[in-house]
């Protein structure tokens, strides 16, 4: 099941769940390793999935993907 979330301009942004996953935790400052470890999956995974939330939400970095985010309400 995916998650769908509209931006300000109506575009739809969907993510997956494991996707969602790894983002709450980046938002919550967790490292790639630390992600890693907690989900038993490889830092180069953790990065793929980082950089695929990044495109979708069109942002510049993760810090901006998390600015998106709280912006949108997300995870509320």
């Amino acid at each position: 099941m995916s998650y769908i979330f509209e931006d300000d301009n109506d575009n739809e942004i969907e993510l997956t769940p494991r996707e969602r996953k790894i983002f709450k935790l980046i938002i919550q400052g967790w490292e790639n390793h630390e992600i890693a470890e907690e989900l038993h999956i490889s830092t180069h995974t953790v990065k793929f999935y980082a950089s695929s939330i990044i495109k979708k939400l069109n942002a510049k970095n993760r810090t901006h993907a998390a600015y998106i985010a709280m912006q949108m309400n997300l995870f509320k």
